[in-house]
């Protein structure tokens, strides 16, 4: 069966051929750990096995895209040429598309940012593997951080207010979000024993937050106030 296959290995080709090609592998590996780790850290759905898993497999598919092909063959790059598409497919099935926001576009986008490191690694291009790791895991660690400080980035937190009076603590809650404008999105609303409870989202800048935490909890209706971070967001 092996003699009807249009390549044909021998034994010493195939070690010489592991010899370089577990190098690369293992790199993709490191490489993909790093990022797997950052979003591992955050709880995404893209986690630590996933990312090794598209960096390797990206720098196979580039390694195994010139040896299929031959020396002699124009289209070396071919199979590699089609881990974008590949991964393009992979990163749709990470967005979700809700009535109000789109999430998972931050994950989508590091899954193929990560096969384009696998890709370098498969390459042989060790250094500008590591080098777009390196941005890549700083834009993911920092740049949210900056983006929330520097307090232009909206980003979505969840309130959740406790009161045992329903109307009243409903239109404290009303005249808060009036005043500064933002439609009331409620997510989830229920009794525990005597109080009621209300979670609702808001998009909004850090100052904002701010504002709208201190007064929903200046107010006399609302016996507790959290607001706490989406989990969902990236």
């Amino acid at each position: 069966m092996l003699a009807n296959l249009p390549n044909h290995f021998s034994t010493i080709e195939q070690l010489a051929f592991s010899q370089g090609t577990t190098t690369r592998l293992l790199m993709a590996c490191a490489m993909g750990s790093v990022v797997g780790l950052e979003r591992e850290w955050r709880h995404k759905a893209s986690g630590l096995r996933t990312n090794i898993l598209i960096c390797m497999g990206a720098a196979l598919f580039t390694m195994m895209s010139v040896v299929i092909a031959g020396d002699n063959s124009p289209n070396r790059g071919q199979i590699a040429s089609n881990i974008v598409q590949g991964i393009g497919f992979l990163g749709a099935g990470l967005i979700l598309h809700t009535r109000n926001r789109v999430l998972g576009l931050t994950s989508a986008a590091t899954v193929w940012v990560v096969a384009a490191v696998g890709m370098a690694c498969g390459a042989g291009l060790y250094v500008e593997a590591a080098i777009a790791t390196v941005i890549v895991f700083l834009a993911l660690r920092f740049i949210g951080l900056l983006e929330a400080r520097s307090q232009w980035k909206l980003y979505p937190m969840l309130y959740e207010v406790r009161g045992t009076d329903e109307k009243t603590m409903f239109a404290d809650i009303l005249t808060v979000l009036d005043r500064a404008h933002i439609r009331l999105n409620i997510v989830e609303r229920d009794t525990v024993g005597v109080a009621q409870r209300v979670t609702f989202t808001i998009t909004a800048n850090l100052a904002r937050h701010k504002q709208l935490l201190a007064e929903l909890v200046e107010s006399d209706a609302t016996d507790k106030v959290v607001a706490y971070r989406d989990e969902e967001e990236d």
